[in-house]
């Protein structure tokens, strides 16, 4: 039975076909296209050029790399009719602004709905933020060999990770 404070439920917001691992690509630009396209395949986006400016605008005001591998570039766009989450892993070390100075294999991008932007996008970042908070979790995220096994992880409680 799901607790009163579950509203927010990240399954609404990803799925597999959202979820894509071992890309060969060699730059942040070719990541976000690659996750870019997965939402424009999938109907997230009314508008992909406009939703793929606003990312890079946002990307170039501050990092979004997190640290230990992982960035979380995001999009409020007017670009988005569904807001979701999108995910890439690559073999290959990605130049990324990164709190840690390290390069990225594993982002998270997300694309939020202009009327999401308060609520949804701030649930989705602190549902996200607090996994990324465990470093089991991480290295967990770091090893994931199928989509289904990325969702499942992104499914899970932080509740779940003791560090």
């Amino acid at each position: 039975m799901p607790e009163a404070n579950q509203e927010f439920d990240i399954a609404n917001v990803i799925d597999e076909k959202l979820i894509v691992l071992d890309l060969d690509v060699s730059t942040k630009v070719d990541m976000i296209n690659v996750l870019t396209d997965c939402f424009e395949r999938e109907g997230k986006l009314n508008d992909r050029e406009a939703f793929f400016k606003d990312v890079m605008w946002r990307e170039g005001e501050g990092e979004t790399g997190i640290g230990m591998g992982v960035a979380i570039p995001h999009g409020k766009s007017s670009g988005v009719n569904k807001t979701a989450l999108a995910i890439g892993t690559t073999k290959n070390d990605l130049e990324w602004a990164s709190l840690d100075d390290e390069p990225v294999r594993i982002v998270i991008l997300f694309a939020v709905t202009e009327g999401d932007s308060d609520v949804v996008h701030l649930k989705l970042l602190q549902h996200v933020a607090m996994l990324l908070a465990h470093e089991s979790f991480v290295e967990r995220l770091h090893a994931v060999k199928t989509p289904a096994e990325m969702l499942t992880l992104l499914e899970s409680s932080p509740d779940d990770y003791d560090d």
